[in-house]
């Protein structure tokens, strides 16, 4: 049974929820303006860079998992990605259903020239943090990933 009266524990946690979402806001900022100085948008980057990430020739179901996205939401960045020549979509050998992205010599350029930007900002606003503390932050923010949300009740 929850109390309406908040103990230590219960304003830490909500402590932490309120900052996630201002520290998220925050840093999607500070990203915005490094992918802007590279004619990139926020929403294109992040598929662009789990392609990168994932490796040449990933599923498109894949990418949109890993970018925690709808696949109707992707196919159009995707479509902005190809038609900007930083990624080509082929048919998948075993399944001609799907589809399998990779990177173009210019995506990967663009994609190394960010993540090495991406790598220095977060040296750079990380910079006095043990690892131990980042490690325990990675498994509080898994921990909000792994969350199932309410189901939506009935009026």
């Amino acid at each position: 049974m929850f109390s309406l009266v908040p103990n230590n524990l219960d304003i830490l946690q909500m402590n932490i929820s309120s900052a996630m979402v201002v520290a998220a806001r925050h840093w999607r900022k500070i990203c915005q303006t490094t992918l802007a100085n590279y004619g990139i948008s926020e929403a294109c980057a992040v598929p662009l860079l789990m392609i990168g990430r994932l490796g040449e020739g990933v599923r498109q179901v894949t990418v949109a998992q890993a970018a925690g996205m709808e696949s109707p939401s992707l196919v159009r960045l995707l479509d902005q990605l190809c038609h900007g020549g930083y990624v080509c979509r082929t048919e998948d050998a075993q399944d001609r259903r799907a589809k399998c992205l990779s990177l173009t010599e210019t995506g990967r350029e663009l994609v190394q020239a960010v993540e090495v930007e991406l790598v220095r900002l977060r040296h750079e606003v990380l910079e006095g943090i043990d690892q131990s503390d980042l490690e325990a932050t990675l498994r509080v923010l898994r921990a909000f990933e792994a969350a199932t949300p309410p189901s939506v009740a009935n009026s």
